[in-house]
Parts: C-alpha cells; structure tokens; sequence
C-alpha cells in the first residue's frame, strides 16, 4: 500500500510540474532550482549570481525553509523580487508550493527565477518542481564523499558547484575523487569550482546560467 501512495504522489507531483513548467513558459521564465545541504552556501551563491546576472537579465527568487524567513529578507533587501516558502517540516519542495506561490512573484517583469530548495542532498533530488535547470552545490568542508552515498542528486543536476573553494587548503578534501565520481554517474555535465568570499568562479558559473537562460526565455 505504501508503495502505491508514493507512486501516485510522484505521479501527482509530476502533473503539476508540467503545469509549472507551461505557466514559466507562457511568461518567457527560466526557473532555476538549487539545491544542497544545509550551509553548502546556497543563498550566498545566488546572492552573488543575481549581482551578475542582473546586468542582463530581470532575476526573481523562491526561498524554500523548513521556517523562517531570513534568507528571504536578505534577497530582499538588494532590491530583488522575492518570496518565503516554508515547508512546515516536509525536507523537500514540492511542485505545488511551486505553482501556489508563483502569483506572488510579478512574472510579466521576470526573465529568472532562483529557487532555493530545502538544504538536503536526498529528497529535493527525486521531485521535479517545473524548473528548467538543476544546480547542485557541493562545499569543500562537507567532504568528497558526498557524490558516492548521494547518487542521484548529483546525476539529475545540471551542473555541480564546488563551493567555498577558497577553503581546499584547510580540509582533507580530494577534488580529484569527486570529479571521477561525477563524471561517473553524470557524464559531460560540467563542475565549477566557486568561491562566492573571493569571487573566484562566479563569472564562469554566471556564463554558464546565462546560456541556459537565453534557451529558456526565447
């Protein structure tokens, strides 16, 4: 029985992904959803993307938290469009909060949504929310095991974002392992190695995202 409800849960969850991805299509959005653990760095990096990014492209954000609302005001307070998605407890979010929440961001004047998923390597990995690309994070102090016990996040992402890089020379953190597993269970997909403190990888990153903007909006 367990086994059914689930299925049908993911089946649900992927009927409105597709009605997500037709609403972000209708109004020319790419919506980008990262995910990671909990203080791999997420709001930082998108707070140093939207610097970037917004000399070209109009950049709106999704924050997800169990509670709470501090990243949210942070995002805000640079004068970018942004709102608070609180999960009361659930460790993943699901394309329904996506679809509820969209009105409230001001889509006829967006070309970018960033989502900030739950910090969480397992659950974020197995729901599509309607976005048009994956970002995973992975930061130097969390370990170069991280690929290996947590497959499929890393095979579903776009691309991978080693971050806090400026800290390799502290942690006993073998970045050759986590490229050979990388490109193992996600072949071709590119990596970027990040550090949001010294900016070191932001631009090459802010390229990449750039690119798959301009697909998404057209």
């Amino acid at each position: 029985m367990n086994i059914k409800v689930l299925h049908q849960v993911m089946e649900w969850n992927e009927d409105v992904s597709r009605q997500v991805r037709d609403v972000l299509s209708a109004n020319h959005i790419c919506m980008i959803n990262i995910m990671g653990s909990p203080g791999a760095g997420k709001t930082s990096l998108i707070t140093a993307l939207i610097e970037n990014l917004q000399k070209k492209w109009r950049v709106g954000v999704i924050e997800g938290d169990i509670a709470g609302q501090i990243d949210a005001e942070k995002i805000a307070s640079l004068g970018i469009p942004a709102v608070q998605l609180n999960t009361d407890g659930a460790c993943h979010i699901e394309a329904m909060s996506i679809q509820k929440i969209l009105p409230l961001l001001p889509l006829s004047t967006l070309d970018v949504i960033f989502v900030e998923n739950i910090g969480n390597l397992v659950c974020p990995a197995e729901f599509d929310i309607g976005e048009s690309l994956r970002v995973t994070i992975l930061s130097i102090p969390e370990g170069d095991d991280k690929v290996e016990k947590y497959p499929l996040m890393f095979t579903e992402t776009g691309c991978l974002v080693l971050n806090k890089y400026d800290m390799l020379p502290y942690f006993d953190f073998d970045e050759k392992r986590v490229r050979l597993q990388y490109e193992t269970v996600n072949p071709g997909a590119p990596l970027f190695c990040v550090s949001c403190r010294s900016g070191e990888g932001v631009d090459k990153l802010s390229g990449f995202l750039s690119q798959q903007i301009e697909k998404a909006v057209k």
